[in-house]
Parts: structure tokens; C-alpha cells; sequence
């Protein structure tokens, strides 16, 4: 059924049908087409099923699936004679439909119910006797600890029934959730044959307080976006003697709701992190490229129409920069300043008076575009096939999970910049914007902890702690995804809630973050040139002068030019925004002082409260 590894590739992959949206049918197709090698069967996808088990088992193998694991079986032991002897009853039913479904494991969780077994030795000839029967059956049990389990709810006491019972076909489930949810060392597995090993579950989750079963039903993640140490608890695993395959167990609220096929791609790419993460490396796998280091930004760019393209040019301009190039077959402007640079790319067909505009690509720069590539590919993000002109340069561009473009490329004499013709205009001093700081981007809600991942496998930027703020309008939940020198930061936000009908507020904002070394000036050219700078309340201000020690001409130029500040324990943030263009970007301009390293997130309510009040407005005067 399940082997450690198969000529030419790594250890095996599974999932259980449980972390996928859809019928039976949907969930088998779609971990089919991600690439899995196997499943774990989850009984009510079975139930609902129009098939028979045989039937089930026949469409696994039509696509190349094997049925690693039944599960679950509940509440096996009990203390009342009666109830037992039907518990075994029921097992000799699970075990015919077993037969016919070509699985040969069982998943046997701890029993949650008042007349769970308490005594070690009774506890252990129960399950002895269950093992004893799957065992004339040709079939196994891998037993369990629930983390809220009646009396076993740790692994150390499963591995202890399971030791004293002493059966050949009764070994452990080890569940990644299951042990560190509580706290557990998954250190001591060591102690554990490998024989006895007989399944292994792999969930990551967010570090919550709240009761352990809600955190386990609803908050599960796949490996790599959430808190858990899973190479360490994979390690230890492995380092155990384990043989089986990899398999995900996720309960998950919002994989429930979304497309199986775009899950399944998701769960793929968590175990080929976690293969990474641990050096993980079957007999004769190809290694997953590594991605090459990301040295920058090469441009942002921006869809426009024919109403938000003239005004994002015109808000261009009034923050300092130049238009110095024109793309030489496509209707895409270069806009420049210092090392920042824009891109309005007006192909996007729209109906000419919406005024929509989009963070629709970004450009970072790479040590080896080609590998970067190469590693999107492995990791299940392909790249988007493209057209380009004679003489244009060859880009490789994916597609992140919002939709955004994500171009790797490298700026030089022969690179990207060569299928722009200059315009005649040479960018200046301009308003002393030096970079891009970052990019924030709003996910669409079923994407937050998907693109979290994304660019944690695909690029390697490292995800930062996920934090929530009050806004305005609901609850927000934030992460930063950066590179280890801070080179390329970005910064990623969803709704935590889904909103009903009313749309208050920016409906998904996006924002390019510009640096500047000296904010206080950069503003008072922004001003004197007419940017559109979004107006702060003189409440925030006067907040200010009691928070925070700042010099008076510091917080006169806070209620001048609408500035923001923030500081922690290593340096302070100031920063302002324009207003929109369109309905949903606009720029800000930031300056970190001393090692701050975030991203202004206690002010954000703020802003979006300014914004809302800046489109209400423009909304009433137009015509």
C-alpha cells in the first residue's frame, strides 16, 4: 500500500479527503491532478458518496491513487461490556468495507466519551482484541491521541496502550497537531520502533488560546503557514525509523469552502517546503532548486484605464517622477525616480470611464531569473506563458495567488529596461524618494494564509508574525512576507471576516511604499508640488504630542503635511499616503528611523478611516 519512496522521486505524498471542499469526486480529482500519490479516506466522504466501496477504490486507481488509510473510528474502548462488544461489531463492518476498498489501515482515535477506558492494562487488552481481529483480516490499527481525549490525550500515552498490548497489528498515528498543540516533545519518538510507527498526520496552526478542540476543528493549517516546528517534529519522526508516506491532516474552515483543485495545489507546495525545510531527499529525487537570492525591486507595475491612467501619471508626476521611457511595442509608460520605478500599463481592457486601477505586476530583481523560474515551476507555481515584441527581453512571470504578476528579472544594459525607448526626459532629483520600501497587497479572503506560503516556498522570503487590528470597518489581519536582508518586503492584509452587501471603506486597497531618508522634506516638495496627500485628523496629531517625546517642528510638520508616526523598541516610522487613484491604490512615503522594522500597521485604522472620508467626498462632487 504505502512504501517509503518509488524509483526517481521522494517519499510519498497523501492527503486526507477531509482538507478539501467538494464531493468524494471533486476531492479525488483534484488531489489527483496536484500531483498526490495517495489518500486518507475520510468516512462521511464515503457515506455521501454515490459509489460503493469497490467503486471507490476502482476510480482511485483510474487516477492513480492508493488508499493509505481509513479514518476515523471513534470511541473503540468503554467501559461497559455491552457497548464494547457492539464497538467490535463495528469494527468487523469497518473492516468488510476495508476489504473492498483495498485499505489495509485503520484509524483509531482515543475515545472523547464519558465511559472512556481509565485503567492502562484494561485499556490495552481492548485494544488488543480489536487488533487480534484486524489482524485474521490481513488489516492494521493505527491508534491516536485526540488532544482532548478522555483520558488519552497525549501520544506518550497512546504509545503506552499501544506497548502493553503488545499486538502486531496495532501501532501509532502520530499527528503533528495532536502532540504540539499540547505542548508535546516530539524528541521522545526515538523510544518508539519503527514498526510500531504505522501512520503519520502533518498539520501546521497558528498559535491560539482557546480550546483545543475548536483550534483543531476550525484553525489547522498546511505545513509552513502557520507557527508549528513541523522539520523538527518531521525529523523526529523520521529519525524514529518511520517508513510511510507524508500525509496531510487539515481541518480548516476556509479549505472547506474553496476550489479543491487550487487547495490541493496549496497542500502539494506545504510538502514540498516541509521535503525542503527538513532536507528531506527520497533515492534518486531531482533536489528543488533553491531559490536565488531577490536583491530588489525593478518596478511595480499599475493596469490603468483611460481615466485612472492620465491621473496616475499626473500623481506621478506631482511625487517627483519623470516619465523616461515608453515600451516599444506595448502601451506601457516608465516612470522613474531614483532607484523607484513605476509602470502604467493601459493594455488592460476596460470600459473607458471606470477609473480602475491595479497593482497588476511587481518585478524583483533576482541573482539567476532563470532559476527562480525553474524553482516556481518545481514548486507548483508555472509560469505564465507571454508574448513579446523583437529584440524585447525574455521575462518569466507567475501568477501569485491574488493574480498579481510576480516577474523576475534583472535591470541593466541588456535587461528589462532595454524595451523601453527613451522619451527625452532624464529623471531628476526629484522629491528625494530613493526605493521602493514595499508593496502591500490585500488577498482575496480564501488566499491570506495561501500566499503566505506562496512566497514563502516559491520565492523564499521569510512570513512574519500574523497580527490584527481593529479597523474602521471589521477586523484586519496582517502579515509581512520578507528577504533576509529586507530587500524586498512585502506586506499582505485580508478582511477577517467575509462583509455582507455594504462595501465600506477602500474595498482592497493596494499601496506602493516609496523611501525617502528624509520624510519632512520629501513632504514639503510634495506639497509645494501639488500631491494629492491624504489629510490627516488634528485628533491624531494632538494624540501624538502626548505619546511620544517628538520635537515641536516635528509635530507642526505632522499637522502640515498629514504625516503618521510609529515607534517600538528599535526606532520609529513615519510615513504619509496620497489619496486614491482610481478606487482602490495609492502611494505612500515612508522613512524608517533606527531598526524599525514594520510597516506603520497601528496607524493603518487611521488612514483607512481618512481614505474612506476622501472618497465619500469625491463621490458627492462629482457630476
Amino acid at each position: 500500500m504505502s512504501g517509503s519512496a518509488e524509483p526517481g522521486r521522494g517519499r510519498r505524498r497523501a492527503i486526507a479527503t477531509v482538507c478539501l471542499s467538494g464531493t468524494l469526486e471533486d476531492k479525488l480529482t483534484a488531489a489527483a491532478a496536484a500531483g498526490f500519490d495517495g489518500i486518507e479516506l475520510f468516512e462521511p466522504d464515503l457515506l455521501a458518496a454515490p459509489w460503493s466501496p469497490a467503486e471507490v477504490a476502482a476510480r482511485c486507481a483510474d487516477l492513480g491513487l492508493s488508499i493509505d488509510l481509513y479514518q476515523p473510528f471513534r470511541d473503540l474502548d468503554s467501559t461497559d461490556p455491552a457497548r464494547l462488544a457492539r464497538n467490535l461489531r463495528r469494527a468487523e463492518a469497518k473492516f468488510d468495507v476495508m476489504a473492498a476498498l483495498g485499505v489495509d489501515t485503520v484509524l483509531v482515535c482515543s475515545s472523547v466519551a464519558p465511559d472512556a477506558v481509565d485503567d492502562p492494562d484494561r485499556l490495552a487488552g481492548q485494544l488488543a482484541a480489536a487488533a487480534e481481529r484486524a489482524a485474521a483480516r490481513g488489516l492494521r490499527i493505527a491508534y491516536e491521541a485526540l488532544a482532548w481525549g478522555t483520558h488519552v490525550s497525549t501520544w506518550e500515552r497512546s504509545w503506552d496502550a499501544v506497548r502493553r498490548a503488545d499486538s502486531p497489528a496495532l501501532g501509532l498515528c502520530l499527528d503533528s497537531f495532536h502532540v504540539l498543540s499540547r505542548g508535546g516533545d516530539p524528541a521522545g519518538f526515538v523510544e518508539v520502533p519503527g514498526e510500531k510507527l504505522f501512520f503519520l498526520q502533518l498539520a501546521d496552526a497558528p498559535q491560539l488560546r482557546m480550546d483545543v478542540l475548536q483550534w483543531s476543528r476550525h484553525h489547522r493549517l498546511f505545513p509552513g503557514q502557520g507557527a508549528f516546528d513541523l522539520p523538527h517534529f518531521l525529523g523526529c519522526v523520521l529519525a524514529a525509523g518511520y517508513a510511510g508516506p507524508l500525509s496531510l491532516e487539515v481541518f480548516n474552515d476556509v479549505y472547506r469552502q474553496s476550489d479543491p483543485a487550487r487547495t490541493a495545489v496549496d497542500a502539494m507546495r506545504s510538502l514540498q517546503w516541509l521535503e525542503e525545510a527538513h532536507a528531506l531527499r527520497g533515492p534518486g529525487a531531482a533536489p528543488t532548486p533553491p531559490a536565488p537570492a531577490l536583491t530588489g525591486w525593478s518596478f511595480t507595475e499599475l493596469a490603468v484605464d483611460g481615466v485612472s491612467g492620465p491621473r496616475a501619471a499626473e500623481v506621478l508626476a506631482t511625487l517627483g517622477f519623470t516619465h523616461t521611457g515608453q515600451h516599444r511595442s506595448k502601451p506601457v509608460q516608465l516612470w522613474e525616480q531614483g532607484g523607484a520605478r513605476v509602470l502604467l500599463n493601459a493594455s488592460v481592457v476596460r470600459p473607458a470611464a471606470t477609473g480602475v486601477a491595479a497593482v497588476a505586476a511587481l518585478g524583483l530583481e533576482s541573482a539567476d531569473p532563470v532559476r527562480s523560474a525553474a524553482r516556481a515551476e518545481a514548486m507548483s507555481a508555472p509560469v505564465l506563458p507571454r508574448t513579446r515584441g523583437a529584440a524585447e527581453a525574455e521575462l518569466a512571470a507567475i501568477a501569485a495567488p491574488d493574480g498579481t504578476q510576480v516577474f523576475f528579472t534583472r535591470t541593466g544594459p541588456d535587461g528589462w529596461p532595454a524595451d523601453f525607448l527613451p522619451t527625452g526626459s532624464a529623471a531628476g532629483p526629484g522629491a528625494g524618494i530613493t526605493r521602493v520600501d514595499h508593496v502591500g497587497l490585500t488577498q482575496p479572503f480564501d488566499a491570506f494564509d495561501e500566499a503566505g506560503l506562496f512566497y514563502r516556498a516559491v520565492l523564499g522570503l521569510d512570513p512574519q508574525e500574523v497580527t490584527e487590528l481593529a479597523a474602521p470597518f471589521g477586523l484586519v489581519r496582517t502579515r509581512a512576507v520578507t528577504g533576509p536582508d529586507r530587500a524586498v518586503r512585502l506586506a499582505l492584509s485580508v478582511s477577517a471576516l467575509r462583509r455582507g452587501g455594504w462595501a465600506p471603506g477602500v474595498p482592497e486597497p493596494q499601496y506602493v511604499a516609496l523611501a525617502t531618508d528624509d520624510l519632512v522634506g520629501t513632504a514639503r516638495r510634495l506639497r509645494a508640488a501639488g500631491a494629492p496627500l491624504l489629510p490627516v485628523p488634528a485628533n491624531y496629531a494632538d494624540d501624538l504630542a502626548v505619546r511620544f517625546d517628538l520635537p515641536d517642528d516635528l509635530l507642526a510638520a505632522v499637522r502640515e503635511h498629514g504625516l503618521l508616526y510609529e515607534e517600538d523598541a528599535r526606532g520609529g516610522y513615519l510615513h504619509l499616503a496620497t489619496e486614491l487613484i482610481g478606487d482602490r491604490v495609492f502611494f505612500e512615503v515612508v522613512q524608517r528611523l533606527g531598526g524599525y522594522d514594520g510597516y506603520g500597521t497601528a496607524d493603518a485604522p487611521v488612514r483607512m478611516a481618512a481614505h474612506r472620508r476622501a472618497r465619500s467626498a469625491a463621490v458627492v462632487l462629482a457630476p
